[in-house]
């Protein structure tokens, strides 16, 4: 029916089963990954299951791939990607080769940048093989529980995701993989999110998660396109301010 087609649209739900967490009084998400939470708390210790502060979830040692620990409070005044990635995921390490390139640059550029890896590798050798290829940090494939609750506070629902965050530990943008393979000479960095978007092959996926507004136009040669641009580009802000003072993502 067309009311669940809208709680679907809604809550982006992509595959089922799906379990969402609302608080009823004030319609927002509490959580998007509530399968997740009931199999890490099923004695429901953490409830109301509503999201923690980046660097609550993070709190631990974190590892480097020559074997060295640091400490998570490292990442303070960074801006971080948390990269949710696994070598058995061929999307995962074409996207991995870029972004080694990517965080390269951003670093070289003088930017305080650094990279979270959140395995969801099937075992701890596989784990430290694709890390081996990383510059970044880790969170230890041994500790599940901490995985998990990254996993559980960003809702992922796919592989690879990268969802970079400012240096107070908030999101810019869950589109990472999106900008990174736009943007290969990281000029748009932190990648924060434009209104009105040039539709490419990359970033169609987008189109799958919530209502689009697509313009088509006849061609770039006589400043159509740029001209379009600027007719839907008031409108698409305007839309962001509103979600952005309801606190939701637009």
């Amino acid at each position: 029916s067309f009311l669940q087609l809208k709680l679907w649209n809604k809550y982006r739900v992509s595959n089922i089963p799906s379990l969402i967490f609302i608080d009823a009084s004030s319609g927002k998400v509490v959580c998007r990954n509530g399968l997740l939470v009931i199999r890490d708390d099923p004695e429901g210790l953490e409830f109301p299951w509503g999201p923690k502060p980046f660097s609550e979830v993070v709190a631990g040692p974190l590892l480097r791939n020559n074997g060295q620990t640091l400490d998570s409070s490292a990442l303070e005044g960074s801006h971080v990607g948390v990269y949710f990635s696994a070598h058995w995921c061929p999307p995962c390490r074409s996207l991995t080769r870029v972004l080694v390139e990517s965080y390269r640059k951003i670093k070289e550029a003088g930017q305080k940048f650094e990279i979270l890896f959140v395995s969801a590798d099937r075992s701890e050798d596989s784990f430290k093989q694709y890390f081996s290829e990383m510059p970044w940090v880790a969170v230890p494939y041994a500790d599940e529980a901490r995985r998990s609750r990254l996993n559980r506070l960003y809702g992922i629902q796919g592989i690879p995701t990268l969802i970079v965050l400012d240096s107070q530990g908030d999101v810019i943008t869950r589109q990472g993989r999106v900008e990174v393979l736009n943007d290969v000479e990281c000029r748009e960095f932190p990648w924060h999110p434009k209104p009105v978007l040039e539709l490419t092959d990359s970033n169609a996926v987008q189109l799958n998660e919530g209502p689009c507004l697509v313009l088509f136009v006849d061609s770039e040669d006589d400043g159509e396109s740029e001209a379009a641009k600027q007719l839907i580009q008031p409108i698409a802000e305007k839309i962001i301010a509103k979600y952005k003072a309801k606190e939701e993502e637009a």
